[in-house]
């Protein structure tokens, strides 16, 4: 079977610090798939990071999607064409759009439903773009997927589709994170947080990242507990935040990582004393999770899918309230019996995600008919 893949997300300059949830879930499918043949799509040439099994072709094709006109164009011309040439059998729509126009059958993921909720989180041209087409999307497409309850609630009930069309396929947590030796921790820190033990958060500009409470909350933290506690904020945290941190008191004490690779991502991750991710809309829980795979303690929002997803193994706060934020973020720093209790709860979660439905058996009922 030939299986084509929008994967504009691994394009050069748009996976934010290596973490993009899409790349752990594709890549991943092609290498455990190895008997099928992928076609990996872009309008824009790829990080040359990515390695790429035999059993992938690349497809660059312009032009390069800059707005909702040549998004249009992209998809409903310059794809249908491709999908013939190359005789797929089914494409994999990531990013939630899908061709109106091909007749080849189309597996339609929706990873984001903020476009709904919190518009104000994407571009005012992509959220009405979204908002408009998404009908059409869901209808055309032979299956469509998500990865959470609370995804396909929000989807339900603001299309009024019936809910067995949208299926909630389980995250693929990536098996390059895993826990690593004490030594190698001690590596990770020297190299990133001078020595330090470190809180991580994985972020972006995106204002559903929340750093400015973040923020507020390691303040707090840090005149309470008088540690040399570091915070890491791996990706890029935009201007603003730049600028503010400029005047912020504990700023020696924050280190911003705008450009890491995936492999170092799972090594600062797999190193942390415990991720703090207080992000204020989430559908997916991927980052926590894989921070429960590396035997990391998670603490992170109470908010969207996240509580659904992580369970009992994460601490939860309020991502509006800083101080509830920094409250758990002592907890896990003076008690190493709660720390570890997180642990062994998230290791448990994280092996609950390599069960139940995959996007891969989405994918071949949409081949299937």
């Amino acid at each position: 079977m030939t299986i084509a893949v929008d994967t504009r997300f691994l394009a050069a300059g748009r996976n934010e610090a290596g973490w993009n949830f899409m790349e752990d879930h594709i890549i991943q499918l092609a290498i455990k798939n190895h008997d099928h043949h992928f076609l990996f799509i872009s309008d824009k040439a790829f990080d040359a990071q990515h390695p790429f099994p035999k059993n992938v072709t690349i497809l660059i094709t312009g032009p390069e999607i800059k707005n909702s006109l040549l998004k249009q164009y992209w998809f409903n011309y310059k794809l249908p064409v491709l999908l013939r040439k190359h005789k797929a059998n089914v494409f994999v729509a990531t990013d939630g759009i899908c061709s109106v126009r091909t007749k080849i059958p189309q597996c339609l993921l929706i990873p984001d439903t903020s476009f709904v909720s919190v518009p104000a989180y994407f571009s005012k041209p992509n959220a009405r773009f979204y908002k408009k087409n998404m009908p059409a999307f869901i209808n055309k497409a032979k299956t469509v997927a998500t990865f959470s309850q609370f995804s396909k609630t929000v989807l339900v009930d603001h299309y009024k589709t019936d809910a067995v069309t949208i299926e909630m396929v389980h995250n693929l947590i990536a098996e390059s994170f895993m826990p690593v030796s004490q030594e190698e921790k001690e590596i990770v820190k020297e190299a990133h947080a001078d020595g330090k033990e470190y809180f991580l958060c994985p972020a972006n500009k995106n204002p559903r990242s929340n750093l400015l409470n973040l923020l507020k909350a390691f303040s707090f933290f840090k005149r309470r507990q008088k540690s040399n506690m570091l915070l890491l904020i791996a990706g890029d945290p935009g201007e603003a935040l730049i600028s503010d941190l400029k005047t912020y008191k504990f700023r020696n004490d924050v280190k911003l990582i705008p450009d890491l690779s995936s492999e170092e991502l799972v090594k600062i991750t797999a190193a942390a004393y415990a991720l703090v991710y207080p992000v204020l809309y989430e559908d997916t829980g991927l980052v926590p999770l894989q921070a429960m795979q590396c035997h990391v303690p998670v603490i992170t929002s109470n908010i969207g899918a996240l509580p659904e997803l992580c369970g009992d193994a994460a601490l939860y706060a309020n991502p509006g309230n800083f101080e509830e934020i920094a409250q758990k973020m002592m907890l896990v720093f003076k008690d190493e019996d709660a720390a570890r209790e997180l642990v062994k709860a998230g290791m448990e979660r994280a092996t609950h995600f390599h069960t139940g439905r995959s996007l891969w058996s989405v994918i071949k009922k949409a081949a299937n008919g």
